[in-house]
């Protein structure tokens, strides 16, 4: 099922861009590059899939052909395969396949550089500290965007999880309106104790 290609469009919307939806690539190297050629009139190429280890994972490579790779992959979760370069001229942002990865890689780096883009000066979203509800185990050493649902209750405010964190699992992305942040040196977030959301 290809919902990623409709979440990023509705995304890249959102924040005041035109997507123009290329459709999918099979996982062949001359497939990737005609999309990509396609691509190339865009002011902006995201892409989703095809960035982390696996074999059938071409999008880097292709793009490090074409262009060059600025980075790979980052220490979060979800969404740790990501990456961004420039191919001719064009910068691109390669989104991780999982659903919720990619739409959550989206908000923290495709947002701000479309924003940017068009000259806006205010990138950040607004972010508040909230009392957990639910504990989050932090067990890899990477950040953690949790999804989570906020609720304000006279001056402060309180978060618990949307449901279950999987990266294939948009009903939590669906419900929540906020992601809890546990940093990366933190190996877990206990009820009652306090994060930015």
């Amino acid at each position: 099922y290809n919902s990623n290609s409709f979440s990023i469009a509705a995304q890249v919307l959102r924040y005041g861009g035109i997507p123009l939806v290329l459709g999918i690539a099979r996982d062949q190297v001359d497939e990737i590059e005609g999309k990509i050629q396609e691509a190339l009139s865009a002011d902006m190429l995201i892409t989703s899939g095809g960035v982390s280890l696996g074999d059938y994972d071409l999008v880097k490579d292709v793009l490090a052909k074409q262009g060059q790779v600025s980075f790979w992959t980052v220490r979060m979760k979800p969404g740790k395969p990501l990456a961004f370069g420039m191919i001719r001229g064009v910068p691109h942002l390669g989104l991780p396949g999982n659903p919720v990865s990619s739409m959550i890689t989206f908000e923290l780096f495709a947002r701000p550089a479309i924003l940017k883009m068009m000259g806006k000066k205010n990138l950040s979203k607004p972010s508040v500290r909230a009392i957990m509800e639910s504990s989050i185990q932090n067990s890899d050493g990477r950040r953690i965007f949790a999804r989570a649902v906020v609720r304000r209750e006279g001056e402060r405010y309180f978060a618990r999880l949307a449901g279950p964190q999987g990266s294939g699992i948009l009903t939590s992305m669906a419900s929540a309106n906020g992601l809890a942040i546990v940093p990366e040196d933190v190996e877990v977030i206990k009820e009652g104790d306090t994060v930015e959301v």
